[in-house]
């Protein structure tokens, strides 16, 4: 069993823009295809308009209210939300708020900038 603490793991910036914690993943040990991490938008923050080419990713809104696009479509987001973000669907994700908007990643299969493609 490996136990990985968040307060552990050093955030770094995606090529989307958004600063995250990779919490789980098959580079850090446990997973072979799944990875999961904490990310974080400050107010006014978005991240790049992208896709992914074989990932589906989970958000799930922990802290703070923002702005979800996906594919032309837009709705308000806050705490307790889950969006789905398969691949090849457009999407970002705003700051809407005065604190940070904080939420996790999940990615199957895990999360790589390669599967990332920049629309913006």
């Amino acid at each position: 069993m490996k136990i990985i603490n968040r307060n552990n793991i050093e955030p770094f910036i995606t090529k989307d823009k958004s600063e995250i914690r990779e919490i789980m993943s098959p580079a850090i040990g446990s997973v072979e295809r799944q990875s999961l991490a904490e990310a974080i938008l400050y107010p006014g923050q978005s991240t790049i308009e992208h896709i992914h080419k074989i990932s589906e990713e989970i958000y799930y809104i922990l802290e703070g209210e923002g702005v979800m696009w996906q594919d032309g479509e837009e709705h308000e987001i806050g705490p307790g939300d889950a969006i789905a973000n398969l691949p090849g669907v457009p999407h970002r994700i705003t700051n809407t708020g005065d604190t940070p908007l904080l939420f996790l990643c999940i990615c199957t299969p895990h999360y790589t900038h390669e599967d990332t493609v920049l629309l913006e």
